[in-house]
């Protein structure tokens, strides 16, 4: 028996119609279960920061998202895209971590955790916690086959040994390449830029023979170019997509542990993120907001918002898949 029913509204039956500021908090106020019965796509929450290099405080990310996911729809009114009717949507919780402290455990924990929700050919959409957690997810979405990546970010992330560690949040797609869970030829990543302690700092992303299209092209062309080349680069064939915050300038997102200046807008965000319909998605990712740097919540909720569109993406993908 549910305790309290519309009188007047019939359509606040469903949770997600209810006011806003009600409900327990989960991403975007869908149902929240931890078994992977009648589920198409996962929101996971990782909430582990083990991997950054300075700024702590992503492990806390994906509690301040779904808190501001609350403020998010049912609908995308410029796309049409209704995501929850086109798949079973449910928030699996929390990938917590049971030993924080050992850095390559516990990215092994996140791997654990993600292969049984991709064995039961659910797609997962994680919420992190720091860029490291990329590595392990795409262990297990990408075992049997490489993917394409699209990686929207300030910071390509294919470093190596950084203070005697090779798993750190400025690495995880060499690993990935290393390894042969993405196809560099099919990796595009979009929005870099900043200071670096190495004149070669992003060598192996352009050696393998991933695109990178830093932040000046991306200014001088347009998202509407950068949408063209991702399209271009990774083709018809399944592709993951990682977004990091610090893609964002610092002006609309401060509450993240590696901030550039001279990023995107918001809005350049998401015109690209809606430009990508119709790849084929098996997985995705949101990472590296860090609420103690969080003035007014701001960040957390343009990563809220860039995540809605990121679901959209999926759900078409998944609803492309299915058998008809």
């Amino acid at each position: 028996m549910t305790l309290k029913q519309p009188a007047r509204y019939p359509d606040l039956a469903d949770p997600q119609a209810r006011p806003r500021y009600t409900g327990i908090s989960t991403f975007f106020r869908t149902a929240h279960t931890e078994t992977l019965a009648d589920v198409d796509i996962g929101l996971i929450g990782v909430p582990f920061d083990g991997g950054v290099t300075n700024r702590t405080g992503a492990r806390h990310g994906p509690r301040a998202v779904r808190d501001q996911s609350s403020l998010l729809r049912r609908y995308n009114a410029a796309t049409g895209i209704k995501p929850f009717e086109l798949a079973r949507i449910r928030d699996l919780g929390d990938c917590w971590i049971e030993q924080p402290f050992e850095l390559t455990g516990a990215l092994a924990e996140i791997e654990a955790f993600l292969r049984p929700i991709v064995e039961a050919n659910v797609i997962p959409v994680s919420i992190g916690g720091d860029h490291s957690i990329s590595w392990p997810i795409l262990r297990a979405v990408a075992a049997k086959r490489p993917a394409g990546l699209i990686h929207i970010d300030a910071h390509c992330d294919t470093g190596d040994d950084y203070l005697g560690s090779r798993f750190h949040h400025g690495a995880p797609f060499r690993r990935a390449v290393e390894e042969g869970l993405i196809d560099p030829k099919r990796t595009i990543q979009i929005g870099i830029r900043g200071t670096t302690n190495d004149a070669d700092m992003w060598g192996f992303s352009r050696d393998s023979g991933m695109r990178v299209l830093d932040m000046e092209e991306f200014h001088d062309n347009g998202w509407a170019h950068a949408v063209r080349e991702a399209r271009h680069i990774v083709g018809d064939g399944p592709v993951y997509l990682t977004y990091d915050i610090d893609s964002l300038d610092p002006a609309q997102a401060p509450g993240t542990g590696t901030p550039e200046a001279g990023g995107l807008t918001a809005l350049e965000a998401i015109r690209l993120l809606r430009g990508l319909r119709g790849l084929d998605f098996v997985g995705a990712d949101l990472v590296e907001v860090a609420p103690s740097f969080d003035p007014g919540t701001l960040t957390a909720f343009n990563g809220a918002s860039l995540l809605f569109e990121i679901l959209c993406l999926v759900a078409e993908a998944w609803d492309a898949r299915k058998p008809k």
